[in-house]
């Protein structure tokens, strides 16, 4: 039945389109209202606890070139190291005792570990001005030799003292890209730098010196390695 065959009774006339609207909002106002409140309830519940803020730290070490590093002709391409995944992690972990490792709360690496060995090697490398081409491998580069580098360990050490050290542990090959990639020569490579204090900011500026030790020694390595190689009659 329509709306006009409804008798309307005394006193009763058209409230036109504005009234038919409003009493029409009246009529679906609580379930609006309800339907905020289970969106704003949903909301608590998904959001949960909020979590602690987390600094983010970067070691960027710079390197200062050793005039006796020989200048070479040749040219070296660097792999991304290899590592366990529990060294190779955003948490910086630390190890209270020889058998335990935790990670501090509230603090996370900016970029992982293996990426900040890498960039930090390489960077080495190019501002020596020794070397007249190093790149990542797989750049495009026709690279001489190849540095394959293990990251053992990166991690903050008590060993039983009242403040940690950041311990930096990294294996590293030279190999002979034109010899079939044969192992020219391997060393491994530690830091342990003691921290200034417990605080984590302390902790992370002995990893950056430390990470600056181990890419200036790494960098020296390479460059004498291979230039022993080419000065052997070996051709690249």
């Amino acid at each position: 039945m329509s709306m006009d065959n409804i008798k309307r009774g005394p006193g009763t006339g058209d409230r036109g389109p504005e009234s038919r609207r409003k009493v029409w909002l009246a009529g679906y106002r609580p379930v609006a209202i309800a339907a905020i409140l289970i969106v704003l309830a949903g909301c608590s519940i998904l959001g949960g606890k909020q979590k602690e803020p987390t600094t983010l730290y970067a070691p960027d070490p710079r390197v200062q070139a050793d005039p006796s590093w020989p200048s070479v002709d040749w040219q070296l391409s660097i792999s991304n190291p290899e590592a366990a995944r529990m060294v190779d992690s955003l948490r910086i972990a630390v190890r209270p005792s020889p058998e335990e490792v935790q990670v501090y709360k509230g603090a996370s690496w900016a970029k992982m570990p293996t990426d900040m060995v890498e960039d930090a090697v390489l960077r080495a490398l190019e501002d020596s001005g020794k070397i007249p081409a190093v790149a990542r491998q797989g750049s495009g580069i026709a690279a001489d030799y190849k540095l394959v580098m293990d990251l053992r360990r990166f991690e903050s050490d008590y060993s039983g003292s009242a403040t940690p050290n950041a311990v930096i542990e990294l294996n590293v090959k030279l190999l002979h890209s034109a010899g079939g990639q044969d192992v020219v020569t391997s060393r491994t490579f530690v830091q342990s730098v003691p921290a200034a204090s417990t605080a984590v900011p302390d902790v992370v500026d002995a990893f950056n010196r430390g990470l600056g030790q181990v890419a200036h020694d790494v960098a020296g390595w390479t460059l004498v390695s291979g230039d022993q190689h080419q000065r052997m009659g070996h051709k690249r």
